[in-house]
């Protein structure tokens, strides 16, 4: 018999497209670093939204008191709620301005919110972070 009959085993070569299908394949069984990755993103996202939605919700709050203090100002609105002349003037000129110190604090409380939750989220970033540079 032939030598080359007898041996048990086969080699396969493969295209460069298959190579590159196979990899593929392979990458979406190698979850571990993906998932610790995804949860990074994840967490760095959270961190920097949660400021974000707080500080704009104070500023647009602050937007519509100051637009209403504008408009008892600027406007006859006061007359529809029995106000009279320059009263609607002084409560618009307070209301404006309470506004004005909604919309100033948005800015200091979405640095106050990020730096908390910064803080909270620190030391399980600072672990995955471990994991993936390894």
């Amino acid at each position: 018999m032939d030598d080359k009959k007898t041996k048990t085993g086969f080699s396969y070569t493969y295209s460069a497209a298959e190579q590159e299908e196979i990899k593929k394949i392979r990458e979406k069984y190698q979850t571990k670093k993906e998932d610790d990755m995804s949860r990074l993103r994840k967490l760095d996202a959270e961190v920097t939204q949660k400021a974000t939605t707080n500080s704009l919700v104070i500023g647009i709050v602050g937007a519509l008191i100051m637009g209403s203090g504008m408009s008892l100002v600027m406007t006859d609105i006061g007359n529809i709620f029995g106000l009279q002349g320059n009263i609607c003037m002084v409560i618009g000129i307070v209301v404006g301005l309470l506004g004005m110190v909604l919309v100033g604090a948005a800015y200091p409380v979405y640095s106050k919110v990020l730096k908390t939750e910064r803080e909270k989220a620190a030391p399980e970033i600072l672990r995955l972070t471990e994991e993936l540079i390894k």
